[in-house]
């Protein structure tokens, strides 16, 4: 069978699940769910992506992702290795904690977006098919399951911050009462009667999509001259902020100049606000970071930490790097 296609783009959407090595549980405790969340919550974050929708089972886990910078490899990269070493670091574990890399299909969001955030918050339920249980039974145990983020789509004050229900629930009317019930309802079509998996589409060419959609994506990134079944990736170079670009804004808030900020030994916080928004914005590594400021690249990670420690405790530094990655997106 082809392997499917890894294709990356701006503003692209992907059901993402990874199973444990062997069928072994990836999660032992709810400090271990916690965590993942927690992961998944500065992931998320570090990689400018969007979580519409999750669920954690005992031996797999489940993401509907929006990647309005095509970095999903990146992303997954990062957050798997995360949580691995968390894992194994906690249950004096070794080797691999995963089977294989994670399975992604992309998503054809005008036509199956619906269709994806209910087949994810359906799995506590599909997992008992062969338990015998009352439809208001499932129903309530569906509400009840506290590590999806249906709970979260049914009720606010239940919604995790990374979460971002906006997309999904304009189908139904936006999150009000009635909009969050209106999806209540299409899930809850899903435990009365048989619906087919919307993963079924992307077999074998990793694209959960109509035809049109398909075809689409094949002409506008791939190489018509090359067998993309033999592909095992391939991957749109998404634009990136010029550093210059990013160095001026950073210098016009703090007021400084270009030849102070990177002056090294410089004080306050201005060179380590511009470390990170290098990283997060201007496609660049910690290695290339250190080179370009006259610093060692362990100085570019422990200025970027002692950045995001400080602005848990100062909310007027958090809302000046708020203020300077909206000017940037």
């Amino acid at each position: 069978m082809a392997r499917p296609l890894r294709i990356q783009y701006e503003n692209a959407y992907y059901h993402v699940t990874c199973r444990g090595n062997s069928g072994q549980a990836i999660f032992s405790t709810d400090a271990d769910r916690s965590t993942f969340l927690d992961l998944l919550e500065r992931s998320s974050d570090i990689y400018q992506t969007q979580i519409l929708a999750y669920v954690l089972m005992s031996n797999h886990f489940h993401l509907l992702i929006k990647t309005p910078s095509g970095n999903l490899q990146e992303l997954m990269r990062h957050f798997n290795i995360s949580y691995t070493s968390y894992y194994n670091w906690k249950h004096d574990q070794r080797g691999h904690l995963y089977q294989g890399r994670y399975k992604s299909f992309l998503v054809d969001a005008d036509n199956y977006l619906q269709e994806v955030s209910r087949y994810i918050h359906l799995n506590p339920i599909r997992v008992k098919l062969n338990t015998p249980m009352s439809l208001e039974e499932k129903r309530r145990d569906l509400r009840e399951y506290p590590w999806s983020s249906y709970g979260g789509y049914l009720w606010r004050g239940r919604r995790r911050a990374f979460l971002q229900t906006e997309e999904v629930l304009a189908y139904w009317g936006g999150d009000t009462a009635k909009g969050r019930r209106s999806y209540e309802g299409f899930v809850g079509e899903g435990i009365s009667k048989k619906i087919q998996s919307p993963l079924e589409k992307g077999i074998g060419h990793g694209i959960i999509g109509e035809s049109e959609f398909i075809e689409k994506i094949r002409e506008k990134y791939l190489d018509s001259d090359t067998d993309s079944r033999e592909l095992p990736a391939v991957k749109k170079i998404w634009a990136q902020i010029e550093p210059e670009r990013i160095m001026e804004v950073i210098c016009g808030v703090f007021g400084v100049s270009r030849e102070e900020i990177m002056r090294k030994g410089t004080k306050g916080v201005g060179r380590g606000v511009l470390m990170e928004m290098l990283y997060r914005y201007g496609g660049m590594n910690q290695r290339e970071i250190g080179e370009m400021m006259g610093v060692d690249y362990s100085a570019v990670s422990v200025m970027r930490k002692r950045l995001s420690m400080l602005q848990v405790r100062d909310r007027k530094l958090t809302a000046l790097v708020g203020r300077i990655k909206r000017r940037l997106e």
